[in-house]
């Protein structure tokens, strides 16, 4: 029948071969899934250990948790939409330093009734207000941290949720990959499109350089520091959004107005605010 008989030796040696080959696989199949369970329940206790290390583990829980507290009449269903037919539309306003964004959101919400939401404004408000989570955030600031995204998350939540309006720009915001998929996550809100001010480095260092009253910081070097740093972890998030058909580039070289009638092309199906 084509099979090939040995001794009874072979077969014993043959079966402890097969058993081996058995034990092989599911040792792969083990680390497919992560490890045995005790490797898996040492990484947990390693995190935990790291967490506990962090001075600010608790209060960026304590975060998270309020942010579950809100009241239940406000909160937004798996689709984005809001009890009361509230449906939030986001859109994401990101540009390099000096691109101009902040001049046209303020025209947006001029003409089309659009709330502006800053996450760094809102960072430095929750700062100023003395709150303990404002502490936090600022102790995080001085030490040189880096913000979680939880926490400037939980804030835009919060604006949104205490807002009567139901259409935001969110500038600046998400800076990096990490900052996108916490606020989709956290929010279950994806932005109706990402509006992309695209401006040469040359033009905006030459802006930000040329200011009367620019930033604290706005000198040569750190100027170029924002620029690698827009580079490097917001361009990743265009990118992201691009290959979805969500970024609508505007070429902000041009003046001013003339950069207006191409963003009012875009707001077009935006009802206009009555003024």
């Amino acid at each position: 029948m084509g099979v090939e008989r040995g001794t009874g030796g072979q077969r014993r040696t043959i079966k402890a071969k097969n058993r081996g080959e058995e034990d092989k696989k599911r040792g792969n199949k083990a680390e497919e899934l992560g490890g045995t369970p005790m490797a898996a329940v040492r990484r947990i206790r390693l995190q935990l250990a790291v967490n506990l290390l962090n001075p600010y583990y608790f209060a960026i829980q304590n975060i998270a948790v309020m942010g579950t507290n809100t009241d239940s009449s406000m909160i937004q269903d798996s689709n984005g939409a809001f009890p009361g037919d509230r449906k939030i539309t986001v859109v994401f306003v990101l540009g390099g330093p000096g691109s101009g964004k902040g001049t046209q959101c303020s025209k947006i919400v001029e003409n089309f009734g659009f709330t502006h939401l800053s996450a760094g404004d809102l960072l430095r408000a929750e700062i100023k207000s003395g709150s303990e989570n404002g502490t936090m955030i600022s102790n995080m600031i001085k030490e040189g941290k880096i913000v979680p995204s939880e926490v400037t998350v939980e804030l835009l939540k919060k604006a949104i949720l205490e807002s009567g309006n139901n259409k935001f720009l969110i500038d600046g915001f998400p800076r990096n990959e990490e900052n996108r998929a916490t606020f989709e996550n956290v929010t279950k809100l994806e932005p109706e499109f990402i509006l992309f001010f695209d401006c040469s480095e040359e033009e905006m260092e030459q802006r930000l350089l040329g200011r009367n009253q620019g930033r604290d910081d706005d000198n040569i070097e750190t100027i170029r520091k924002r620029f690698r740093v827009f580079i490097e972890s917001s361009l990743p998030v265009i990118e992201y959004y691009d290959q979805k058909g969500k970024v609508r580039k505007i070429d902000a070289m041009k003046p001013i107005d003339d950069i207006f009638e191409d963003v009012k092309a875009i707001f077009a199906v935006f009802p206009a605010k009555v003024l």
